[in-house]
C-alpha cells in the first residue's frame, strides 16, 4: 500500500509526540525516577505507538479503497492481514 505523504500528517503528529515522550522516559530513567513511573509511561507510550501503527494501516485500507476503482484497488488481502497481525 502506497499512501501519499499528506494522509499521514496525523500519524507524522502522533509520532513526534511519541518522540518527545520517549525522551521524557529517558529523562526519568536518568534521574532515577521510580520504577512505576517509568513503567507508567512505558504502558503509555507503547499504547499510543500501537494506535499510531493501527492508524496507518486503517488509513491505507481507506486510501486504496476511496480512491481506486472497484477493478483497479490495490489492496492485497493477504498482505493487510499479514500487518494486521504482525501489531497483535
Amino acid at each position: 500500500m502506497d499512501i501519499p505523504q499528506g494522509e499521514l500528517a496525523d500519524v507524522v503528529k502522533r509520532l513526534n509526540r511519541i518522540q518527545g515522550q520517549i525522551g521524557g522516559i529517558v529523562k526519568m530513567i536518568e534521574d532515577g525516577r521510580d520504577c512505576a513511573a517509568v513503567v507508567t509511561q512505558l504502558a503509555a507510550a507503547s499504547k499510543a505507538l500501537n494506535k499510531a501503527s493501527f492508524a496507518v494501516v486503517s488509513t491505507g485500507m481507506r486510501y486504496c479503497s476511496v480512491n481506486s476503482a472497484p477493478d483497479e484497488r490495490d489492496v492485497d488481502l493477504a498482505q493487510l492481514e499479514k500487518l494486521l497481525l504482525s501489531l497483535a
